[in-house]
C-alpha cells in the first residue's frame, strides 16, 4: 500500500470511529460545545449521578433549569435540596424528569411531566428522548436523557445531539487517533524539511508546500475530535491531553505561515477556507489548490519568505519590514549585510544575517 493509499485508509477509518456531533438548522460553537461536555465529564458529580443511574437499570430524564422552563412543568413535586449522586440516583426510580439548578448544585424539583411545543421536529421516537430533544431545542437548555433499554446516556442541547460513551471507550478511540496523529506528525516534518531545503535554495515549491498545508490541516482537524474526548474524560484525560500538545506544537504555526507564503489571497480567507474542508477532502490537493486561489500546480512568483524570517530573532514588524524592502525570500537571504542595515538598523542587521547562515548551515 502507497503512502497516500495509507493515508486514505487511515482518515477514513478516523471518521467512522468519531462520535457524531448531530445538528440540526443552526450553530453551537466549539467552546459552548466544550463546556457542556465539562458539566458531565467522568469526575464530576453529575456523571457519577448518570453512571449510577444506568448501572442499577434506571431510565431518567434530566434537564438544567432555565427562566422559561416552569410553563413547561407538569406535575411532580419541589424538591429544593442540595444535589448529590445518591439523591439524584434515588429520584430516577421515578418515570418524571428531575430538573436541576443551571449550576448543578440543587435538585429543584422531581417526577414532573415535560410539555415542549409539540410542533418542534423530533427525530426521536421514545417519548422520554422526543421530549429531551424539543425541550432543548424550544429552551436552549441541557437535557440529558438515560436510556435503561438501550444502556446509555445521550445530551441534548439547543440543536445537538450527542452519545456519551464510557471512559474506557473514549480512551481507546483516542489513543487509536493519537497514533494517526503521530504518524501525520512525521510526515509534516519530513515535508516541512524538504519545504526548508527548497526555499533556502530559492526554489520554493507550490508542491512541496501543498503536501504540508495537507499535513499540518489534517494533524490540527483530527487533533480537534481528539480534543473533543479529552474533555469528555475529565480527570481521565489528563496523560492524554499531554501527549496531543506535544504532538500538535508548532504545527498550526508553522502551517499558517506556509498558507500565508504561497497563497494568493491573504492568510484569514485562505484559513477560513481550508478550515471548512472536511476529513476527505483535504486527501485531494487540488482541493488545497484552489483554497489559495490557483488553478493549476504552477508557480510562477517568488515567495514572500514569512515562514524562513520568522525562525530569527527579529520581530514580526521587522519581518515585514524586510519582506517589504526586499520583495522575495531569495533577495532577504541573500543580500549583504548593508542592504538591511537601513530597514533594521546595523546590529540587527548583522544578526538576521548570522542566523539565516547558521539556518542554512542546518539543513543543508
Amino acid at each position: 500500500m502507497d503512502g497516500q493509499a495509507e493515508l486514505e485508509k487511515e482518515v477514513k477509518e478516523v471518521q467512522e470511529t468519531i462520535i457524531p456531533v448531530q445538528q440540526s438548522n443552526g450553530k453551537v460553537s466549539e467552546e459552548e460545545f466544550f463546556s457542556i461536555l465539562k458539566i458531565i465529564a467522568p469526575g464530576t458529580s453529575l456523571r457519577t449521578a448518570l453512571d449510577g443511574a444506568l448501572r442499577i437499570g434506571h431510565g431518567a430524564l434530566i434537564v438544567l433549569e432555565t427562566e422559561q422552563l416552569i410553563p413547561l412543568l407538569d406535575g411532580g413535586f419541589r424538591v429544593n435540596c442540595r444535589f448529590t449522586p445518591q439523591r439524584l440516583m434515588e429520584l430516577t426510580k421515578m418515570d418524571g424528569a428531575i430538573i436541576l439548578s443551571k449550576d448543578c448544585k440543587r435538585i429543584n424539583h422531581a417526577n414532573v411531566l415535560l410539555t415542549p411545543d409539540s410542533k418542534i421536529k423530533s427525530s426521536e421516537t421514545g417519548t422520554r428522548h422526543k421530549a429531551a430533544e424539543r425541550t432543548a431545542k424550544q429552551l436552549g437548555t441541557l437535557v440529558i436523557a438515560i436510556s435503561e433499554r438501550k444502556h446509555e446516556i445521550t445530551i441534548f442541547y439547543k440543536n445537538i445531539k450527542y452519545p456519551i460513551k464510557t471512559t474506557g471507550e473514549v480512551l481507546r478511540k483516542s489513543n487509536d487517533f493519537l497514533q494517526v496523529l503521530e504518524k501525520q506528525r512525521d510526515l509534516f516534518d519530513k515535508n516541512l524539511d524538504k519545504l526548508n531545503k527548497l526555499e533556502l535554495r530559492n526554489h520554493p515549491s507550490l508542491h512541496q508546500a501543498l503536501l504540508v498545508i495537507q499535513k499540518g490541516r489534517l494533524i490540527q482537524k483530527i487533533a480537534e475530535d481528539v480534543k473533543r474526548y479529552v474533555i469528555e474524560i475529565g480527570n481521565e484525560g489528563t496523560l492524554l491531553k499531554t501527549r496531543l500538545k506535544e504532538i500538535t506544537t508548532g504545527v498550526e504555526k508553522e502551517t499558517n505561515l506556509v498558507i500565508k507564503d504561497y497563497t494568493k489571497l491573504d492568510l484569514k480567507k485562505s484559513r477560513i477556507l481550508l478550515e471548512s474542508l472536511t476529513h476527505e477532502e483535504l486527501l485531494d490537493n487540488e482541493n488545497i489548490l484552489s483554497m489559495l486561489a490557483y488553478e493549476k500546480p504552477i508557480q510562477t512568483l517568488p515567495i514572500k519568505g514569512w515562514r524562513i524570517l520568522s525562525k530569527t530573532s527579529l520581530s514580526e514588524a521587522e519581518v515585514a519590514a524586510i519582506v517589504k524592502a526586499s520583495g522575495s525570500l531569495g533577495k532577504a537571504i541573500n543580500s549583504p549585510v548593508s542592504v538591511h542595515t537601513d530597514v533594521v538598523g546595523q546590529e540587527k542587521a548583522q544578526s538576521f544575517k548570522e542566523e539565516i547562515d547558521k539556518i542554512k548551515l542546518n539543513q543543508y
